[in-house]
């Protein structure tokens, strides 16, 4: 009898937010700590009287614009589910300090400690706790706290406050995929379905998906016997043993590559995937449920000491199915210095040319752009106007690829992610891909004497994650590849009992900064909302005056109202609602760094990374030409993301008042750097954790990706890079992952 396959409502709005182990989540705050996190949100996003606005000028007339002014941060259950959130995402022990803060806060003495003078009344008892502080008080405390270096650890726990509790009003929607307060901000989702009536209603991975959340502990060993593989029951120990030639775990830019390549070398092929699968069909364009089912911890993953906030996706298809679709091959300069200065012939010949060449073809890039959003707009605008090179980005979509919602899945099934193209490959030659199932660790065992490595892989342990499958997974294998990515492979060959001192280590991160300029409706030659058009369609490269080598690239991002609402600098509940009300129009501009320092990644979730003054110097060039550019394009204010709301009226104002703010810019530290001004830092890029060497001392893993230490355990994702790259690396990852698979099928032939 054929199984009901089970819709992913989630994307479609209106439904609670699910643990890893598929439960529903309820938090276990007091009362009064509740109080005191309901208050730090209405502190946060407070309702703005009328009787203010009168006195800033603004009359309200619009049934949309009273209510966004009359919004608390406390109403609508935004603080139950901030809660909810941090009990399932926040670490131990941030959650542990920020629950004894919440308690501090709700007790007189520990608000006299952390609020000063600030909670002093003359009733009795004299001293109010923080949730009886009158609400522009709270705003005051609020802003010492973000000033103060003596409250740097409080200064990060309301951030992580303030980034959930923006993220959830701004991105979560009702049952009809509805949020009260788009249409004052002027976002509208677009669900016309005639704009994706020409995706395949089909399923591309059909033949070859078993998604767990459909099975039982019944239905999934039949399931996958079905599929090609062999089953073996061990009952007694409740694990589920599967026989392949090759397992992968993960399904992104270098597990869909190796998928792709080695199922159509002839070898079984079993790809675990932590994610569920989705096609065009099923995205919604929706911020906050697509962000909840498509990243990594629903998009609120961040370095351990907060500095740095990390987009990474989770989901078939991995990084390439929510990316912004640029597709940049690696920079000559970069796979020279890879070839000469880390000894890797592998870069140096024909057969990583020759596999960049195959990638593009694969995922279709095209490299021009019919009609630009406009964000690129103007990117393009303001280089055009000082005379700078500004280049067409190659995509892995048509030339009339239009969707400023890719990154929430391409709905318009345009965007060639391994979801669609290797994958697809892959099933077509019996590949299987196993859904919501997670690699617990891999299974090693001594190698016999004589063996190069010390270690030989036999396989992999993992768990499925849903509460209607009890088994283990036994996986037993020829070759075991780990494809989840530079943040997830290296925890796992460490829980696996590897030693290499590589694994983990020279993690880059592209860190960005981003700079905004706005630019009102009424500019009629810079058309649409910053929010359509294609993410990334131009590219300005920031080049050294002495040896002509790039600082710094400059692109834009893809920001849904929640992402601009976390990432925008918060200096006043007004300003920050006044500044919201601005974000159709205003454009961002996005700088990315080659970053020469790097940070390290051991267990799941930790995350450290700390920018060099190279790095800053870099950042600072980029961000300052990014603010060149947009008063050049017009915008009549601009500014940076640093936490005192940096920022400056264009018209009016002088060119050389212009240039001294501009020359003022800087790159800061993180929240944590104990500065008075700091900017919070983000990345979508994740390499070089598990990076290749020529020899054991220089990386965790050789030429063909293999394990210096274990004999059949592979790497064949964005670790194995050498170094950061400085452009966007989907072009990289899946051309490495290439090479590397063709020399796995190499190997395994002649055993």
């Amino acid at each position: 009898m054929e199984r009901r396959r089970e819709c992913h409502p989630l994307l479609r709005g209106g439904k609670r937010r699910r643990n890893s182990r598929g439960k529903y989540n309820t938090h276990d705050f007091s009362l009064t700590q509740m109080e005191s996190l309901a208050s730090i949100c209405e502190a946060i996003l407070p309702p703005i009287e009328s009787e203010f606005l009168e006195t800033k000028g603004i009359q309200p007339t619009s049934k949309a614009m009273k209510f966004f002014w009359k919004v608390s941060g406390s109403d609508l259950s935004i603080p139950n589910q901030v809660a909810e959130i941090l009990v399932e995402r926040a670490l131990p022990e941030a959650f542990i300090f920020l629950r004894v803060i919440l308690w501090m806060l709700s007790t007189r003495l520990g608000t006299l400690l952390l609020c000063g003078s600030l909670c002093l009344t003359n009733k009795w008892t004299f001293i109010n706790n923080f949730s009886n502080i009158s609400l522009e008080n709270r705003e005051k405390v609020i802003q010492k706290w973000l000033k103060h270096r003596f409250f740097t650890p409080i200064r990060l726990i309301f951030i992580y406050i303030k980034v959930l509790c923006l993220m959830v009003f701004f991105s979560q929607c009702d049952e009809n995929g509805e949020n009260q307060a788009w249409e004052a901000i002027g976002y509208h989702v677009d669900n016309d379905d005639e704009n994706t009536s020409n995706i395949h209603k089909e399923r591309p991975l059909e033949k070859g998906i078993v998604e767990a959340i459909n099975e039982d502990d019944l239905s999934l060993p039949q399931s996958l016997s079905n599929k090609g593989l062999e089953i073996d029951i061990d009952g007694k120990n409740n694990i589920l043993k599967v026989k392949c030639d090759v397992v992968i775990v993960g399904s992104g830019c270098g597990g869909g590559v190796a998928a792709g390549v080695l199922a159509s070398s002839g070898l079984k092929v079993l790809v675990l995937e932590k994610g569920n699968y989705f096609t065009p069909k099923d995205y919604s364009s929706l911020e906050g449920p697509s962000m909840n089912e498509l990243f990594e911890l629903g998009g609120t993953l961040s370095s351990k000491d907060g500095n740095m906030a990390i987009l990474a996706g989770s989901t078939v298809g991995g990084g390439s199915a929510v990316n912004w679709s640029a597709s940049i091959k690696t920079p000559d300069y970069v796979h020279e210095d890879w070839s000469e200065n880390h000894n890797l012939p592998l870069f140096s010949g024909n057969e990583y040319l020759s596999a960049m060449d195959t990638v593009c073809k694969r995922i279709g890039v095209t490299d021009k752009c019919v009609a630009e959003g406009l964000q690129n707009q103007v990117l393009r605008k303001g280089c055009n106007k000082l005379g700078l090179q500004v280049d067409y980005v190659p995509r892995n979509s048509s030339q009339h690829h239009y969707c400023g919602s890719c990154n929430y899945g391409c709905r318009k099934g345009d965007k060639q992610g391994t979801d669609v193209t290797w994958l697809v490959d892959a099933v077509d030659h019996g590949a299987v891909i196993l859904t919501k199932c997670k690699a617990e660790k891999f299974i090693l065992v001594n190698n016999k004497k004589g063996s190069v490595r010390r270690k030989k892989c036999l396989g992999v342990m993992a768990n499925v994650l849903t509460e209607n499958i009890t088994w283990r997974i036994q996986v037993e294998a020829k070759a075991t590849i780990s494809s989840c990515g530079a943040l997830s492979t290296p925890p796992l060959m460490i829980a696996s009992g590897l030693k290499n001192k590589n694994i983990g280590r020279h993690l880059h991160l592209h860190p960005v900064l981003l700079a905004w300029g706005h630019f009102p409706d009424s500019m009629y030659d810079l058309k649409g909302k910053t929010y359509e058009g294609g993410i990334i369609t131009s590219l300005h490269k920031v080049l050294s005056e002495e040896d002509s080598k790039v600082k710094a690239i400059i692109e834009t991002p893809a920001l849904g109202p929640g992402i601009f609402a976390i990432l925008f600098p918060w200096v006043s509940g007004f300003n920050f609602k006044e500044s919201m009300l601005r974000y159709s129009r205003t454009v961002h501009l996005i700088t990315i760094i080659q970053d020469k320092g790097c940070g390290e990644v051991r267990s799941e979730g930790r995350i450290k990374y700390e920018l060099d003054g190279y790095d800053k110097e870099n950042m600072k060039h980029g961000l300052q030409r990014a603010l060149r550019i947009l008063i050049a394009a017009g915008a009549v204010e601009v500014g940076t993301h640093r936490s005192d709301g940096q920022r400056i009226v264009c018209s009016g104002t002088n060119e050389k008042e212009l240039n001294m703010f501009v020359e003022s810019v800087y790159a800061t530290g993180g929240p944590m750097s104990h500065e008075e001004v700091w900017s919070l830092y983000s990345t979508a890029h994740q390499m070089g954790s598990c990076r290749i060497g020529m020899t054991e001392k220089e990386g965790a893993v050789d030429e063909n990706g293999q394990s210096w230490e274990a004999e059949g355990l592979f790497v064949c994702d964005a670790s194995l890079l050498p170094t950061a790259i400085g452009v966007n690396p989907m072009i990289t990852i899946q051309s490495i992952a290439y090479c590397v698979a063709k020399r796995i099928a190499v190997i395994l032939k002649m055993e």
